[in-house]
């Protein structure tokens, strides 16, 4: 996670940027309004791959495209990270975009394995859930950034816990899994949230760096509520399934 200087979010809560004249709320605005359009293009793009049966068809004749997918994705957010500071600003969309694309056709697997009245559900929730806590770390006056270790270890515990689940059928640890998972990408929520305001700071001598900023900060938001939704869908998933 990236580093910052001593902050207190409770000083910094200016109506007006240095840079391009982008006034706070506007620049956390679009920087939502960047997530929203990502969620869009992965949740329609999901329906329809499922809905046309195009889905079944990829996975028929390419069994392992699901694997080579999640390395795909994974090979995007590094490189989107490590050439924040150089790349240009319609790159870094366009990356944001790619992410949302392929992780579209990963989703287009729950759209058939679950009943979309279910999906719809659980997206609400994780709405109001991620909502709930954007929110908090909108308005917040406390430094979140003490959150960093709890989500690191939390992150640890999760892929841990993933591989255990993979070797052994433990329903009990699945869902103690799914509530840790919950928590964490809930308090990633806030803290991200709150990183957008540091970002506008630190980075508003820089209009150019401020977008792409913004587009990095979309996407940590993005990956928040994709895994939010994830947990609660697999949490809920006994009532849930076909």
């Amino acid at each position: 996670m990236q580093q910052y200087g001593s902050f207190n979010p409770g000083e910094f809560d200016s109506s007006y940027a240095k840079g391009g004249g982008v006034t706070l709320n506007l620049y956390i605005s679009r920087t939502f309004g960047w997530m929203f359009l990502g969620l869009m293009v992965t949740f329609a793009l999901a329906w329809y791959m499922a809905a046309s049966g195009l889905v079944i068809r990829l996975l028929m004749t390419t069994p392992s495209i699901l694997m080579i997918l999640l390395v795909a994705e994974i090979a995007v957010v590094l490189v989107f990270s490590a050439r924040l500071h150089k790349q240009s600003v319609h790159v870094s969309r366009g990356l944001f975009f790619i992410y949302s694309i392929l992780n579209g056709v990963v989703f287009s697997v729950y759209f058939v394995a679950f009943d979309v009245a279910a999906l719809i559900l659980v997206f609400g929730l994780t709405a109001l859930f991620f909502g709930g806590f954007a929110l908090y770390g909108r308005f917040t006056h406390t430094d979140l950034s003490r959150l960093r270790p709890l989500i690191f270890g939390g992150l640890i515990f999760l892929v841990i816990s993933g591989l255990v689940l993979m070797l052994f059928d433990i329903g009990a640890l699945d869902r103690l899994v799914c509530m840790v998972g919950l928590v964490i990408f809930l308090c990633a929520t806030a803290y991200d949230t709150q990183k957008i305001k540091k970002n506008y700071e630190y980075f508003s001598h820089d209009v150019a760096l401020l977008e792409r900023a913004s587009i990095y900060s979309a996407l940590q938001l993005y990956l928040d509520f994709i895994n939010l939704f994830l947990y609660l869908l697999r949490f809920l998933g006994s009532r849930s399934r076909r």
